[in-house]
């Protein structure tokens, strides 16, 4: 994991995003420190998917200025993203490898010296263990979330940005995600969550962030 620095974790400074006359965000500004857990909600078309992409370096903003890390997200985006993870709703899973295939895939591009190792540790992790060796094509939308997650963990990443992470899981796959995002949290990793669930969005967050129509207002 990259060391933890000193600025904060993420910095929005008058932040709009815009997609043809539709305004995604509107002059937001927030700092968050290294280290804290941010809770990000809002209804359907709020913004919250658009913050998320733009902290990891997927968009750019319309106007305004995104650091993450201390590091600008536009000039610095290729350097930013060893360091950042996006749990999306989309997998970016390859359908007809196996899961262990799909982990051990990253985990060499990542440079681990032991793919195959990790990979079925992080299935184990992730209560995929006797699944590892099915191809993705056949995995419920709960077992993708699953791998999804797996994924992220292999990244081992600085920030971690999480878009409805409890979405298609079961209640045990919901207790399994709380432990994982409390685990990261232990090792200084800073966690966004974006959830409808804010009971336990605000069981594993120390601050919280609400939008309606891109711009911030009092939850």
């Amino acid at each position: 994991m990259a060391s933890l620095s000193a600025a904060p974790a993420l910095a929005l400074h008058d932040v709009s995003k815009r997609y043809g006359r539709r305004w995604a965000l509107a002059r937001l500004t927030y700092a968050l420190p290294s280290g804290r857990s941010l809770l990000l909600t809002g209804h359907n078309g709020s913004g919250k998917t658009t913050l998320l992409r733009l902290l990891a370096t997927a968009l750019s903003p319309t106007a305004g200025r995104v650091e993450v890390l201390g590091r600008d997200a536009v000039t610095d985006r290729d350097d930013l993203r060893r360091d950042v993870a996006l749990l999306s709703h989309a997998s970016f899973l390859y359908e007809d490898l196996t899961a262990q295939q799909n982990l051990t895939v990253l985990a060499r591009l990542l440079g681990h010296p032991s793919p195959k190792d990790i990979a079925d540790s992080l299935l184990t992790r992730v209560g995929l263990g006797k699944r590892s060796d099915n191809p993705v094509r056949g995995f419920s939308a709960g077992m993708r979330k699953r791998l999804a997650i797996a994924r992220l963990l292999m990244k081992a990443p600085t920030l971690a940005l999480l878009d409805e992470p409890f979405g298609e899981l079961d209640p045990a796959g919901i207790r399994d995600m709380e432990a994982i995002i409390a685990e990261l949290k232990a090792t200084g990793v800073t966690v966004v969550l974006a959830t409808h669930l804010i009971e336990q969005g605000l069981s594993l967050c120390e601050e919280r962030l609400h939008l309606e129509d891109g711009r911030a207002v009092s939850a």
